[in-house]
């Protein structure tokens, strides 16, 4: 019983809301760089398109095969990346990850919605589909 509950807990109605209504789904037809990047363990993929000005990002497309919970932060992201530095989204992963990792805080605005992935700390077999949508933005900027 205990398990189904922390199950029920961690596909909350906030996560499956957000991997429902995921922004920014259709592909750049015209991106400065893309990457795809899949979690061996489970096999979701995510592949990113941006499009990027004066080291800012214009435009930002994903195709994102996951999870509820991979689906969720991707969400997130494509709700929050577009006019962001690459340096920005670096300290937004990088404080996802401290999150999950090392029971560090929730990433700063404009990732604090990543908020509502707390639960999934506890679930170390999720957390790399849900760093897809972030490493794969990471590989695509490196790229640029």
């Amino acid at each position: 019983m205990t398990a189904e509950i922390d199950m029920m807990k961690l596909y909350s109605a906030r996560i499956l809301a957000l991997a429902a209504d995921m922004p920014r789904t259709e592909r750049l037809a015209a991106p400065t760089a893309t990457a795809k990047r899949r979690a061996p363990l489970c096999g979701s993929t995510v592949t990113v398109d941006i499009a990027l000005e004066n080291g800012v990002i214009v435009d930002y497309g994903q195709d994102v095969k996951a999870c509820a919970l991979g689906q969720a932060a991707a969400s997130v992201v494509g709700s929050a990346i577009v006019g962001l530095t690459p340096a920005q989204v670096e300290l937004g992963r990088n404080q996802m990850l401290a999150m999950l990792k090392q029971d560090g805080p929730v990433p700063d605005a404009p990732f604090d919605g990543l908020e509502v992935l707390t639960p999934a700390k506890d679930y170390k077999n999720r957390h790399a589909s849900i760093m897809l949508a972030f490493d794969a933005t990471l590989d695509a900027l490196a790229t640029t």
